[in-house]
């Protein structure tokens, strides 16, 4: 497998069948390439998404797209009838998002862009791994927070997979490409 993180955004998708949720994004389906053919498009494309098999109970969709508009979170979780996250990080701006929702439903949301220090999202409360992370508990206007692309990976690590980590695991299967019908 090859790993990704840096300057990119992706979805995890508790147990997500692959071709399930290229159709739940409304993507046509390409079909499979190589683990290293797929990062590659996924990072260097607009228009393309690539979704790995199922790998330690998530599924991962990655995709540069994704960091151009965010997907709705609680209705792809309601549409795939389980729990799918949100994370995005990209060093140059330092813009760095998270989101987690099950069922249809919000559970948390965050962002934050570093060059101006603003907080852009704020939904439900920090848990644990965020709270570790330096979030504090709630914010006001004289909140002060620094976020940075490992804070992500962190978040990512402790909900579901940090996948700065795949690098040099055997595969359980080959990446599925989605790519915008237009």
């Amino acid at each position: 497998m090859v790993g990704f993180g840096g300057k990119q955004a992706w979805l995890a998708v508790r147990d997500g069948d692959p071709a399930a949720i290229i159709a739940a994004l409304g993507l046509r389906d390409l079909g499979t390439v190589a683990w290293r053919d797929g990062i590659d498009l996924a990072h260097l494309t607009d228009d393309r998404v690539a979704v790995t098999p199922v790998l330690d109970g998530w599924t991962l969709a990655l995709g540069r797209r994704f960091l151009l508009a965010t997907p709705d979170l609680p209705e792809l979780s309601k549409v795939l009838d389980t729990e799918v996250q949100f994370f995005a990080t990209h060093r140059v701006t330092e813009s760095h998002r998270w989101q987690r929702a099950a069922h249809g439903e919000l559970i948390r949301a965050f962002g934050y862009v570093g060059q101006t220090g603003e907080i852009t999202t704020w939904h439900g409360e920090p848990d644990r791994a965020e709270r570790e992370a330096g979030l504090p508990a709630t914010i006001d206007d004289d909140t002060t927070v620094l976020v940075a692309e490992q804070d992500v990976l962190r978040i990512a690590g402790a909900w579901s997979i940090d996948p700065t980590t795949l690098t040099g695991r055997p595969a359980p299967g080959p990446i599925r490409m989605g790519a915008d019908d237009a």
